[in-house]
C-alpha cells in the first residue's frame, strides 16, 4: 500500500503542475517487487530488520541496481556502465529497504544550487519556486515532502549537509572513511563521503548502522576505531558538553540565520546546562579555496579520461564552466592546498582539546530564487554558492564528521539548520548532541508546502 502511494505520489510530484524533479530514475515494477517481498516476510513474521519495507532514495552518484548511474549528466553512464550495488546500496538491501530510485542532483556535483539543465530542477518542498542546495538535492527535496524518511547522498563539499538544511531535514556526514566509497563515483577520492538525509536523527543512525563499517574483503591501511552506537532515549542523558564558536564566523550570514541559529544555542546551554567556548579560526576563507582547489582538481582529474570522448554540448554550460576551471589548476596548486590542509588540520585538534564540538549555522543564507534563464544552462552562482558552502568546508576537507538540524525559519518561512563539526570518529557524541537540539525544536517543526503522507489512514 505504501509503495503503491509512493508511485502515485511520484508521478503527481513528476508532472504539471509541480515539476519537482526530485527523480532521475525510478521503477515503478522494481519497487513493487520489493514491497511484495517485504509484506510476505513480515506475514511470515521473518522481516529482516527494523528497515524491512522501509523506502529509501539514492543519489544519482551511488551505484543501485537496476538503474544506470548518471551522476547528473546525459553521458557518464554510457562509459562508466554501472554493474552492481554500491556497498552502502547492498547493505541496505540486505536489511530489506526497498530501493525506489536515482534522486536528482547537481551535474557531476559541479554546483551548490541543484539545478540540473538535464534533468529538472528539484524544486523545494517548502517553497517550489526556490532552490533545494546541491548537490544532493533530489535525495533532500523526497525526504522533506515525506515521500521516504530516509534517502543516501554524497558530500564532497556540504551536498548533504546543504540541501538538508535548506530544505529542513537532518543531514550527517560520518567521519571521512567511516563508510566505504565503493560503487560511489570517484569524483573526488580524498574529501568525498556517503552521508544520510533523514527526517529524524534517530531514523539518521539506524541507517548509519546498517551502512558503517570497512569492506570485508580489505584490509583497511588504518585501523578504524570501534563504532559505537547510542540509545537515543533521553536528551539529558549527556552533560557538560562544550560548544566551540567562533562568533565573527557564527555570524556571517543573514539576520534570520544568525537569530535563530543563536537563539537555539542559548536553548541548549539553558536547558542542559552545556557551556559555549569561545574560539578562533583563522583563515577559514583560504581553506575554503583550498578545499575548493582539491575537490576540483580531483574531479577534473578523475573525469579526464572519459572528457575526451565526449562532446562538451552534452554537457549543462554550468558544469563547462566549472570542469574549465578545475583542468586549469596545477600540481603545484593543489600540492600548497594539502599543506593548508595540514595546518588546519592541526588549528582544529587544538579547538577541540578544549571543546567537544564547533556550532555554526550549516548555511549563510536560505533558499533563494529559482530564476528562469537557470533552467536550461544549469547555475553556478559564486556569490550564493560562498555563502552557501561557508560553513561546509572543514567537515570536507578535514574529514571531519558533521550533522545539521533543522531549528527554525526565516520570515519567509523557509527552513534554517544549525550545524556541529566533531573530531574524527565522534560520531556518537553528535548523534547525542543532535537528538537534544531536535527534541528543544520538533514541536515547532512545519510541514512544507508539499507534502506526502503515505501512511494517512482512510
Amino acid at each position: 500500500m505504501v509503495a503503491e502511494r509512493f508511485i502515485t505520489a511520484v508521478r503527481e510530484s513528476s508532472n504539471p503542475p509541480m515539476k519537482m524533479s526530485f527523480f532521475i530514475n525510478n521503477n515503478e515494477e522494481d519497487i513493487l517487487k520489493q514491497a511484495t517481498e517485504s509484506t510476505l516476510r513480515y506475514k511470515k513474521g521473518e522481516p529482516i530488520s527494523v528497515l524491512d519495507g522501509v523506502l529509501i532514495a539514492v543519489k544519482d552518484e551511488i551505484d543501485c541496481s537496476p538503474y544506470p548511474t548518471t551522476g547528473g549528466t546525459k553521458w557518464l553512464h554510457k562509459v562508466r556502465p554501472c554493474t552492481g550495488d554500491a556497498c552502502c546500496v547492498m547493505r541496505l538491501r540486505l536489511c530489506g529497504a526497498i530501493l525506489v530510485g536515482k534522486t536528482n542532483m547537481h551535474e557531476l556535483g559541479a554546483g551548490t544550487s541543484g539545478i540540473n539543465p538535464h534533468y529538472g530542477v528539484a524544486r523545494n518542498p517548502y517553497d517550489p519556486s526556490k532552490i533545494t542546495g546541491g548537490s544532493s538535492s533530489g535525495s533532500a527535496a523526497v525526504v522533506a515532502a515525506g515521500l521516504c524518511p530516509v534517502a543516501l547522498g554524497v558530500d564532497g563539499g556540504g551536498s548533504v549537509r546543504m540541501p538538508a538544511a535548506l530544505c529542513g531535514v537532518v543531514g550527517f556526514k560520518p567521519t571521512f572513511g567511516r563508510i566505504p566509497l565503493s560503487g560511489v563515483l570517484p569524483l573526488n577520492w580524498t574529501v568525498g563521503m556517503v552521508g544520510i538525509l533523514a527526517a529524524t536523527v534517530e531514523d539518521a543512525l539506524v541507517v548509519y548502522a546498517a551502512i558503517n563499517g570497512p569492506l570485508p574483503s580489505q584490509q583497511p591501511t588504518v585501523s578504524l576505531p570501534k563504532v559505537s552506537f547510542p540509545l537515543l532515549k533521553s536528551a539529558t542523558s549527556i552533560s557538560a558538553i562544550k560548544l566551540a564558536k567562533y562568533d565573527a564566523w557564527f555570524n556571517d550570514c543573514s539576520d534570520d540565520i544568525r537569530v535563530c541559529c543563536s537563539h537555539a544555542v542559548d536553548k541548549l546551554c539553558e536547558r542542559y546546562g552545556w557551556k559555549v567556548v569561545e574560539v578562533t579560526i583563522p583563515n577559514i576563507e583560504v581553506m575554503r579555496l583550498a578545499h575548493y582547489l582539491t575537490i576540483g582538481s580531483e574531479c577534473s582529474t578523475s573525469l579526464s579520461s572519459y572528457l575526451q570522448k565526449i562532446n562538451c554540448s552534452d554537457q549543462g554550460w554550468d558544469a563547462r564552466v566549472a570542469l574549465s576551471v578545475y583542468g586549469s589548476f596545477s600540481s603545484q596548486e593543489y600540492i600548497k592546498a594539502q599543506k593548508i590542509r595540514n595546518r588546519q588540520m592541526q588549528i582544529h585538534r587544538n579547538i577541540f582539546a578544549k571543546a567537544d564540538v564547533i556550532v555554526v549555522p550549516t548555511t549563510g543564507v536560505t533558499a533563494y530564487e529559482i530564476k528562469d534563464d537557470a533552467l536550461k544552462t544549469g547555475e553556478l552562482d559564486y556569490i550564493y554558492g560562498a555563502a552557501l558552502v561557508r560553513y561546509q568546508i572543514a567537515g570536507n576537507f578535514l574529514g571531519l564528521p558533521a550533522v545539521t538540524v533543522p531549528v527554525g525559519y526565516d520570515t519567509a518561512g523557509l527552513p534554517i539548520g544549525l550545524q556541529f563539526i566533531g573530531k574524527p570518529w565522534s560520531e556518537p557524541t553528535l548523534m547525542h548532541i543532535a537528538f537534544a537540539m531536535q527534541a528543544l525544536c520538533i514541536s515547532e517543526f512545519r510541514k512544507p508546502k508539499v507534502f506526502h503522507d503515505l501512511l494517512y489512514k482512510e
